[in-house]
């Protein structure tokens, strides 16, 4: 699933594209979001909010996709020919010059811009790790909510109702960085170590946004991530066998060093 860097990146490239200019053509999938409707409209704003993006049009409508595990969003010019095929777009919107498409996406909705505030799953997002105002004290205060402190570290980290734009490499990536285990509960981390953790989290995920390339390591030559897709191969610093299991109510795969992080 993108994390939320990827749609903060995605957010500025399509930004620069539509902001300000007048939707010539649009449209959704069949029986999907009527994205005619915003046709003759200009773009207000394009921007992300963890892992959702939000396209807003003059005339009080806002788009919102969520990309799950396969979506993606494209840019073209006119004419050229699209990487996918045009039965896998689910929302298409032409500007003079440029096509924009957005490929698999399962949430794809058309709505009042009013009612951003109000949607169930805007509504209860945390602080953005991407945005540059991020706080990671506020962040801290969400996660010492005694319904989190039994949290594993690990999934509180996905938790997008306490931090939201992490996503599972992050969460791998960043516990072997501050050396937690990631099965620890909320409980027994520190506040000292949890902002260390957060600060670095928007640290790395400013870095990604802007280079477009997710490293998390001090020597990208040597290997960009630490343990992230590295089960059964040699750690970094240890060079103990990185191990990895499925864990969490929504299942996701974690790695860590068993030795690093005890």
């Amino acid at each position: 699933m993108p994390e939320g860097d990827t749609l903060a990146r995605t957010a500025d490239v399509l930004g620069k594209l539509l902001v300000g200019r007048q939707v010539t053509g649009a449209r959704g999938r069949p029986g999907g979001a009527q994205l005619e409707r915003v046709i003759g409209q200009r773009v207000e704003a394009v921007e992300s909010r963890g892992k959702h993006l939000l396209i807003s049009f003059s005339g009080g409508l806002t788009l919102h996709t969520h990309l799950g595990l396969h979506g993606s969003w494209h840019r073209y010019r006119d004419g050229e020919r699209w990487r996918r095929r045009t039965a896998r777009a689910v929302a298409v919107l032409e500007v003079h010059g440029a096509v924009c498409v957005c490929f698999d996406a399962p949430t794809v909705e058309l709505m009042d811009s009013r009612a951003v505030a109000l949607h169930p799953a805007l509504a209860r997002l945390g602080p953005d790790v991407a945005r540059r105002d991020f706080d990671a004290r506020v962040v801290l205060d969400r996660l010492r909510d005694p319904a989190r402190l039994q949290q594993p570290l690990g999934e509180a980290l996905l938790d997008q109702g306490a931090l939201a734009g992490l996503g599972n490499v992050y969460r791998s990536e960043l516990c072997f960085i501050e050396r937690l285990s990631p099965f620890v509960p909320l409980a027994k981390v520190a506040d000292e170590q949890l902002l260390s953790l957060l600060e670095r989290a928007a640290r790395l995920v400013a870095a990604s946004t802007r280079t477009g390339r997710r490293v998390t390591t001090q020597r990208p030559n040597g290997g960009t991530l630490y343990v992230y897709g590295r089960a059964g191969r040699p750690c970094r610093r240890c060079a103990t066998l990185i191990e990895s299991r499925v864990s969490g109510e929504r299942p996701r795969r974690v790695f860590w060093c068993p030795r690093c992080q005890p």
